[in-house]
């Protein structure tokens, strides 16, 4: 398939890959005919990963949180495949919490791992990339990273922080030939949404039923890794939604909490309910 042409043979390395949206993208890149190198903590998940992938699959178990690690796996796909041309920077812990109630331990383990963790990620990318004068980086935010929800006010602040720290590296890359591009999806149907079914408050928030297939996120970082796109939203448009909204935050408000009521109303129709 012609969409795909472009990565046949190119090195794509990604973080988070042993479940979810990171397993979804590496077995898309392998079918697309790129070497790809896969990092998780988990290494029996990345080896059955591997075995599905492909034999041109490199493993290398990782912990993003360890700047170590992270140099280790760089040099570890630099030495098996020789460059660097598509890194998918996806690794993300989620533990929800209503902002009175947010743990100390839980902001600072979504810091490390959402924010010092990709940031690791990009500058050992970066390290790679620069000497190549070329490369993309693709940071998979959320869109909880421009809007701030309950009771994902603590998961909002590393992903708004992420945000950030993307838009502040785009400059600084202009003219290098290496691009980074942002990713922001909505709620995925992943492990880590399904770990949530159990948290009510969290299912008040958003409704299982409308979870979006991590294919709708695949697809949007093949489109931003292909095109060199500044930002994709997943949903298309929403993100652009939340840029408007911050233009009156009280109207947004009142416009947040009638979403939340259309989603339950969908959901229930979707079941067959009263609505």
């Amino acid at each position: 398939m012609a969409w795909f042409e472009p990565f046949r043979n190119s090195v794509v390395l990604l973080t988070g890959a042993s479940s979810g949206i990171g397993r979804a993208t590496a077995l898309a890149f392998a079918r697309a005919g790129a070497r790809v190198a896969i990092a998780a903590r988990r290494k029996s998940l990345l080896d059955e990963l591997a075995s599905e992938a492909g034999p041109d699959t490199l493993v290398v178990p990782t912990d993003v949180t360890r700047r170590a690690e992270v140099a280790a796996c760089f040099a570890a796909v630099r030495e098996h495949f020789g460059r660097v041309d598509v890194v998918v920077n996806n690794a993300g812990v989620l533990i929800p919490a209503r902002v009175e109630d947010i743990s100390e331990r839980d902001l600072d383990a979504m810091l490390r791992v959402n924010l010092l963790g990709a940031m690791f990620v990009m500058q050992e990318a970066l390290a790679v990339m620069r000497p190549q004068r070329d490369g993309v980086v693709v940071n998979v935010a959320s869109l909880a990273g421009r809007r701030g929800y309950s009771p994902l006010g603590g998961y909002s602040a590393t992903k708004f922080a992420l945000i950030g720290l993307t838009e502040a590296l785009r400059e600084e890359l202009t003219g290098s030939g290496v691009h980074v591009s942002l990713v922001l999806p909505g709620v995925v149907e992943t492990p880590m949404a399904e770990a949530l079914t159990h948290d009510q408050e969290f299912l008040d928030f958003w409704p299982e039923e409308l979870n979006m297939p991590p294919s709708w996120v695949v697809w949007a970082i093949f489109a931003a890794a292909r095109l060199r796109l500044v930002e994709v939203s997943v949903p298309p448009g929403a993100a652009t939604i939340e840029k408007l909204a911050a233009l009156a935050p009280g109207a947004a408000d009142t416009l947040v909490v009638w979403a939340q009521r259309a989603a339950h109303w969908v959901a229930r129709r979707m079941h067959g309910g009263t609505p």
